[in-house]
């Protein structure tokens, strides 16, 4: 039963803000029907309780509101969701309305956003592939089922167009459970609204995917409720109906940038660049909801997209999210200057549990081996692109002369491939070893021989 009592004492209203005093028995995250002097209803969340007074969100903005003839109702409840399997292949708001002009969902069953947390005995290691068809991907920074392993972009570099390609390819090889994704995008503008919409429809991939659209002109609460929402309905998909789910959030700077300004509207101290101080415990909470469960069949991996303001990746945003995360795979402007998509610069990039998910019977027995000697041979050819920009290439033995073009040939043929091609670990490897084939024999230390002698022919031929 809700509560029936309403509170006409508004006290003060700031930002997306409401001040109301003279409350009793009002509980933090608590929704509030706001009645306005239009007769219109808005819904709000309580943020902080003292005494008795409340501060309350205004999920619609405070745009027009009268502090007098404002009346407030507390419902007693936290800000929940419907969920139910219905949810695949629909599009919502920021807050969970459908907008997609199909009717709303009959859900199963209503469920706190902010989730429960997994218990960390409970919790199963992720080792288990997920093939994204993305060769600096799968090749070298393997994303693995249940890990959180974000991509550091920056202003005007294509995560929008590396999001929605994995978001379409993604699988777990060999599985034959039910794989979907949760994508939510945060403070987007209507034209990137509508190229996922488009996109996912076009080639078919939004039937396993639920699309969470919050645009640039929304209220900026309904920045910090949009991934809540979309992870609680990962969570019900993952663990009661058996799914493997990924999850994309973009962008997570303009989820920090609502906490900032939401912070700012608080006047609570700030922290480091003016975000709030409880930036990484709030991060923490977004990012720590993936994972896998013991004795249960779905899992939720997290592909948090971030652009990096200033390009620098020490800014709070990046630097808090790499302490959380397993890994970062970190895009390259200067790939993208040359044309080379997706621009990932390989050499940043980790994913920590990379080790765990691949191998034999996952990927293959020698990817490992192969990653180790691509990776260490692309990072020789970098350092002497820097050398030949101060002494020539004249100055360079035969030997560094192989090496500068297999850094070339590895971004030409191993990073760079088209926005809808797919491709698959066993193509990625043998790739791999072709590039291999530009080098001495005698420097291929990190493979073992038998290997040399089957792979690298059988590239070889091709």
């Amino acid at each position: 039963m809700e509560k029936q009592q309403e509170y006409s004492l508004v006290t003060e209203v700031s930002g997306p803000l409401m001040v109301i005093q003279g409350v009793k028995g009002v509980a933090y995250n608590e929704v509030v029907r706001i009645k306005t002097t239009r007769g219109e209803e808005r819904i709000g969340q309580v943020l902080e309780v003292s005494e008795d007074r409340a501060v309350v969100e205004v999920f619609e903005g405070t745009k027009g509101l009268d502090t007098k003839l404002t009346s407030v109702r507390f419902t007693g409840k936290p800000l929940t969701i419907g969920v139910s399997e219905e949810l695949l292949g629909r599009v919502f708001d920021g807050v969970g309305n459908p907008i997609d002009d199909a009717p709303p969902i009959i859900p199963k069953e209503t469920r706190d956003i902010e989730g429960r947390p997994i218990n960390p005995f409970a919790r199963a290691y992720p080792t288990d592939f997920i093939e994204t068809g993305i060769s600096s991907l799968d090749g070298l920074n393997t994303l693995v089922r249940g890990q959180k392993l974000p991509i550091f972009s920056g202003a005007g570099l294509p995560h929008n167009e590396l999001a929605a390609q994995i978001a379409r390819q993604a699988k777990v090889k060999g599985e034959t459970e039910k794989f979907g994704v949760v994508f939510c995008a945060m403070g987007i503008t209507r034209e990137e609204a509508n190229f996922f919409v488009r996109d996912f429809e076009r080639t078919g991939a939004l039937e396993r995917t639920v699309l969470f659209l919050n645009l640039a002109d929304d209220p900026a609460i309904e920045r910090i409720i949009a991934p809540k929402i979309a992870l609680t309905s990962a969570e019900y998909l993952a663990f009661d109906r058996g799914m493997h789910v990924l999850v994309i959030l973009t962008d997570m700077t303009n989820y920090a940038e609502a906490m900032r300004e939401i912070a700012a509207a608080r006047e609570e101290v700030p922290g480091r660049r003016g975000y709030p101080g409880y930036m990484y415990t709030n991060l923490a909470t977004i990012y720590e909801r993936a994972g896998r469960i013991e004795k249960k069949k779905g899992s939720i991996t997290q592909m948090p997209i971030l652009s990096m303001p200033d390009d620098d990746i020490t800014h709070p945003i990046p630097d808090l999210t790499g302490y959380i995360t397993e890994g970062q795979i970190v895009l390259s402007r200067s790939l993208d200057h040359r044309g080379i998509y997706p621009p990932i610069d390989v050499l940043p990039c980790l994913s920590r549990l990379m080790a765990k998910g691949i191998g034999e019977g996952k990927t293959r027995k020698e990817h490992a081996a192969l990653s180790d000697q691509l990776y260490a041979a692309y990072a020789e050819g970098r350092d002497l692109r820097d050398l030949v920009a101060i002494v020539g290439e004249e100055a360079l033995t035969d030997r560094d002369k192989k090496y500068l073009k297999f850094a070339d040939e590895f971004e030409a043929k191993f990073i760079a491939q088209r926005k809808d091609e797919n491709r698959s670990i066993e193509e990625t490897l043998s790739i791999g070893w072709s590039l291999l084939g530009l080098l001495p024999r005698s420097e291929l230390k990190k493979v073992e021989e038998e290997d040399i002698k089957r792979y690298l022919k059988d590239a070889e031929k091709k």
